[in-house]
């Protein structure tokens, strides 16, 4: 699958996630404390609420519902009653614009 161009850099802020809607799908792209950029499904494992709402506090993604939380780096379950990790997604930055490959 080729990258899909999701948005600018600067429209995500250190530590904060915004929500990318492509083909049917929903993804949340992330912006980590020391400025790398990472994707997961954008929507929680545990009851597919949108995870774009949800506070991000270093690099964890806590869901605006239940308060399940995800490392959002690794996709990983760190607190219940989620317990299906997150699928993540390569990401890359090129001239100012974030890209994603959803495989």
């Amino acid at each position: 699958m080729p990258w899909i161009d999701a948005c600018a850099a600067e429209e995500v802020d250190q530590e904060d996630v915004i929500r990318h809607d492509h083909d049917g799908r929903t993804f949340a792209i992330y912006r980590s404390p020391d400025d790398e950029y990472f994707c997961t499904d954008g929507l929680c494992s545990h009851e597919k609420v949108h995870l774009a709402d949800g506070l991000v506090v270093d690099y964890e993604i806590e869901c605006p519902k239940h308060n399940a939380a995800f490392d959002y780096r690794s996709g990983e379950v760190l607190r219940a009653p989620a317990c299906i990790d997150l699928k993540t997604y390569p990401v890359r930055v090129e001239g100012g614009r974030v890209l994603i490959e959803i495989v």
